[in-house]
């Protein structure tokens, strides 16, 4: 039978409250209430053939409509004429009259006091956020039993605005470190309601840019490098990580500097005369952007021999236009054939390459091209360690 069951016409109900629209209602003012329902009902020959079902299906419906029972939908009825049973009145709507009839029908009403109490405090300190809680009234449920904590939080940020303080060092009455990282995307949407456009970073984008979008500080990405060289070790120490600035205050006698991806490449790099190697960095080149002293000493990228290296290369010379690449040559490449991979089909750089030079240009897209293979891609930690130092060697004696 596809008639409207009481179960249905409630689970409509339901729906309206799963959407947000009867909390909505409260702060918006639209009226929501009462709330016709279209019931679906026999047809004229169902009427005539099923008469017994039409009864009993009726009955069902009048047993606990809100005559019945004092809460939820009333009837609608209209007179159906029928050739063989005559007149008879059938249901063909369901009116929810109020919204307390609504929420008592789908047991809600403990939850909307509490939303209504959660939104009357937040009004009360941040009007600015009605908007936002009329859009997201099942959020603020979904967090009501730490409510009180994000409203903290929400207090201190507008009386310190970018504070320029480590996360661990806010102090908020009943709110600890963990709380704020657990919910950045929530406090994000709220902070962003709140907070002056002064106080805001538009351009950091997403939770983990929550620090830098509200002025905290972070801890900043170190830069691992080894010295090459043990004329230049620093008290004895080789293998340093530094902080980017201080590592773009270090006064060494250096003349080369080579930068890989692979840590392991890095760690077995082998020892160079003046030089060190900078490694670990991936994407995260930008670092090296604010060091001053590496455009005055020869640079040498070695990434992998796929779209994605070259795309790096490219993207580091924005900020040293001189820079070499290192093993990324088709001699290479066709050196180590048994070991080639494939480039993940999501990784592959097609983006500028302006600025790599005709040969690097040509392999690139020789890869792109699928020349030699299927995305066909060479990872620098695969070259034989022989085939480096071969050319190393190579580099060092065209100086």
């Amino acid at each position: 039978m596809s008639w409207t069951t009481p179960e249905q016409i409630t689970a409509a109900v339901e729906k309206r409250w799963q959407r947000g629209d009867i909390l909505a209602a409260r702060l918006t003012g639209e009226p929501l209430f009462p709330l016709r329902l279209r019931l679906r009902r026999p047809s004229a020959r169902e009427i005539a053939e099923r008469f017994g079902d039409v009864g009993d299906w009726a009955r069902a419906l009048n047993a606990v409509e809100r005559e019945a029972r004092g809460f939820g939908f009333e009837l609608e009825r209209e007179e159906v004429r029928s050739r063989v049973h005559g007149a008879n009145t059938l249901p063909v709507a369901a009116i929810i009259p109020t919204e307390a009839d609504a929420l008592r029908l789908i047991r809600q009403s403990a939850a909307a006091d509490r939303f209504q109490a959660l939104a009357d405090a937040t009004l009360h300190r941040y009007p600015a956020l009605h908007d936002w809680l009329a859009r997201y009234p099942l959020t603020v449920l979904d967090h009501a039993a730490h409510w009180g904590e994000v409203l903290a939080v929400l207090d201190w940020f507008t009386a310190h605005p970018r504070p320029g303080l480590y996360l661990r060092q806010l102090d908020i009455p009943g709110v600890d470190t963990k709380f704020i990282e657990r919910h950045r995307a929530l406090l994000s949407e709220l902070l962003d309601v709140v907070l002056p456009e002064t106080a805001v970073d538009y351009t950091a984008v997403g939770a983990r840019a929550f620090n830098e979008r509200y002025g905290l500080r972070s801890e900043r990405p170190l830069v691992r490098f080894r010295l090459l060289d043990p004329a230049l070790y620093l008290q004895g120490l080789s293998d340093l990580s530094l902080p980017p600035e201080q590592f773009a205050a270090l006064r060494l006698s250096l003349r080369r500097v080579f930068i890989t991806e692979n840590r392991t490449n890095g760690l077995a790099f082998p020892d160079c005369p003046d030089s060190m190697v900078v490694f670990g960095l991936g994407y995260g080149l930008e670092r090296l952007a604010e060091v001053g002293w590496l455009r005055r000493v020869e640079v040498h990228y070695w990434g992998d021999i796929d779209t994605h290296g070259f795309g790096i290369l490219n993207r580091l010379r924005a900020n040293l236009p001189e820079a070499r690449s290192f093993l990324m040559d088709r001699a290479t490449l066709h050196a180590h054939r048994a070991l080639w991979g494939r480039e993940p089909a999501d990784r592959r750089y097609t983006g500028d390459v302006s600025r790599l030079n005709a040969d690097e240009c040509a392999l690139f897209e020789y890869l792109l091209a699928d020349r030699c293979g299927d995305r066909v891609r060479l990872e620098q930690e695969r070259i034989g360690y022989g085939w480096l130092e071969t050319a190393l060697r190579e580099c060092l004696s065209m100086e």
